[in-house]
């Protein structure tokens, strides 16, 4: 029965705070709701602008890797064609070393042959 009494002055003490206006919204809720939506609203739109930048920075960063990959398969294409180049060049100048060796050969059995066929003499000569 005490229970009973609790209860029944608990909810008699608080029909009466309700009835006093200690339930109604204070006199600047409006504003301050106000306030708040504005400031809501504010802070959204730089979450926007941090947004768009950072899928800027992102786009930018992937860019840079591609570049960067791309940049990687032409030097590998360089690195490739600047060999083959080079062992074209050193090719080549075998060669042209092997012809200056037989021209030089040729020149030196032309001059033994004139000297022979010009005058024994001369040959003779240099003995």
């Amino acid at each position: 029965m005490v229970g009973k009494r609790v209860l029944g002055v608990g909810a008699a003490i608080l029909t009466m705070a309700l009835s006093t206006g200690c339930a109604e919204e204070p006199a600047d809720a409006q504003e301050r709701l106000a306030a708040l939506e504005a400031e809501g609203r504010q802070m959204d739109a730089a979450l926007d602008t941090v947004e768009e930048r950072l899928l800027g920075n992102q786009a930018q960063v992937h860019l840079w890797q591609e570049l960067g990959r791309r940049h990687q398969q032409v030097s590998a294409i360089h690195c490739q064609h600047a060999d083959m180049h080079l062992a074209a060049l050193l090719k080549h100048q075998e060669k042209q070393e092997e012809k200056a060796r037989q021209l030089k050969r040729r020149r030196h059995v032309a001059a033994v042959d004139s000297t022979v066929l010009t005058s024994g003499k001369a040959a003779e000569s240099h003995n």
